[in-house]
């Protein structure tokens, strides 16, 4: 049996503390009764409050399976505190705690399911079909946890999510950011807004200021609109047509005596 476990005690509080660091369980627990009944005489003796600390890659989903629901049971209280990466099968051990917590620089991640199988039809279809149970239990974990939706949380197991502590903060899968309650009154500070480029930066922001002496130009009026009227129009049209027709108009004698000079 390889232990991929560690107990301390902290000084300070007396508190018992768990360590899971690395692969969980580098051979599967299925049908293993020996290192899950190691696991579980271990911490049958830290009765009180219990902190777990997580830095894993994850690993056999049935160990984190019993981790879980060991941790779940616990009569004292539990907080886990993912201080790296709770990724995979780890991050299943992660919703056991009553409080979850991660650091600023913490990763956690979740996707489907995998496993190898061998043989003929029968054979890979019933692997597959334990692979579906395999998930629906792990969403158990997650649903419970976040309160997001089954088929929400599907689909992010199906794109393989990772999440940074403030994301998965937002989501629910875990409680707190560790170290963010050191300053209470500290107010995080408000992001300023993307400037947006200026369309023609050669041109200048204002207009340039008049001189002082220079007086400022009178405002010009308009002239007011004129009402369209037809009739005005065409007496308007006639008015002008009879006054050039005038304007041609010659008398005779002057008519005569200006063709009796082009007589020779």
């Amino acid at each position: 049996m390889k232990k991929f476990w560690n107990w301390l005690r902290n000084d300070a509080d007396g508190e018992s503390e768990l360590y899971l660091d690395g692969a969980i369980a580098s051979e599967t627990w299925w049908g293993d009764e020996v290192t899950p009944a190691a696991f579980q005489a271990e911490l049958k003796q830290h009765t009180g409050d219990v902190t777990v600390w997580i830095n894993s890659p994850g690993g056999d989903v049935f160990a984190a399976a019993q981790i879980y629901t060991m941790l779940r049971n616990h009569p004292g209280k539990v907080t886990v505190k993912i201080h790296g990466i709770a990724a995979s099968a780890a991050s299943v051990v992660a919703m056991a705690g009553d409080t979850t917590l991660i650091s600023p620089v913490g990763m956690l991640m979740i996707h489907n399911p995998s496993t190898m199988a061998a043989g003929e039809k029968k054979d890979m279809e019933q692997a597959i079909a334990v692979l579906e149970e395999v998930k629906e239990s792990i969403l158990n974990a997650y649903a419970a946890k976040t309160g997001l939706s089954r088929n929400r949380l599907a689909k992010m197991m199906d794109a393989e999510t990772w999440l940074n502590a403030n994301e998965a903060m937002r989501l629910g899968f875990v409680d707190g950011i560790l170290f963010a309650e050191d300053d209470p009154d500290k107010k995080p500070e408000e992001e300023e807004p993307d400037e947006e480029p200026e369309e023609n930066p050669d041109e200048p922001d204002e207009e340039p200021e008049k001189e002082p002496d220079e007086p400022d130009e009178p405002d010009k009026k308009e002239p007011p609109a004129q009402a369209y009227s037809r009739k005005q129009t065409m007496q308007s049209f006639l008015a002008k047509l009879g006054q050039s027709k005038s304007d041609r108009t010659v008398d005779a004698a002057q008519l005569r005596a200006r063709l009796n000079l082009l007589k020779p």
